[in-house]
């Protein structure tokens, strides 16, 4: 029931999710303050919607489906009113938390992954990252399968290319 508290039982296994939730916020939004703020507000709208889950043993895709939204949300309300970058964000900097040897590969992995578009950037680390299967994340995103094959198909040459320095002529033509 809406308001109520949330069982103990449900809430742990929800709570149990949040490392893979926060590895995937903080990897699609390259800032670990961000994604523990949109970790958070999905932890929460799950708690509070816990009645309408209807597959319990798809917990972990009923959040990732939270996430997203919320994400889609945020970057609508972004859009509308602008967006701003304080000094505070280089703190959260995810080139800055590695080794120094590895951080010019890093910044270069964090610009080629910022020139895919959200879908794709969404497909690869959901892959990748999460390791979820096309069918999950059919399901996830409400989309047919073929969908996602061929979005992680453009996204990986996307990548490969922005990685290789390709110039931007050539990332306009990959669809």
């Amino acid at each position: 029931m809406p308001g109520s508290d949330p069982d103990p039982r449900f809430a742990a296994r929800v709570i149990a999710h949040i490392p893979r939730l926060r590895r995937y916020a903080t990897a699609w939004l390259h800032n670990a303050a961000d994604a523990d703020d949109l970790v958070q507000d999905c932890v929460e709208r799950a708690l509070r919607q816990q009645a309408t889950l209807q597959h319990p043993e798809r917990l972990g895709g009923w959040l990732f489906a939270i996430l997203h939204n919320l994400h889609l949300s945020n970057l609508r309300r972004a859009r509308r009113r602008g967006t701003t970058i304080g000094l505070d964000a280089l703190a959260d900097d995810l080139a800055l938390s590695a080794p120094p040897e590895d951080r010019n590969q890093i910044r270069d992995f964090a610009r080629a992954m910022a020139t895919l578009s959200d879908d794709h950037r969404q497909i690869l680390l959901l892959v990748s990252l999460e390791g979820l299967s096309y069918r999950e994340i059919a399901v996830l995103l409400e989309v047919p399968i073929g969908t996602v094959m061929s979005r992680l198909a453009r996204a990986r040459e996307r990548l490969r290319i922005a990685l290789e320095g390709g110039d931007d002529q050539m990332l306009r033509r990959v669809p």
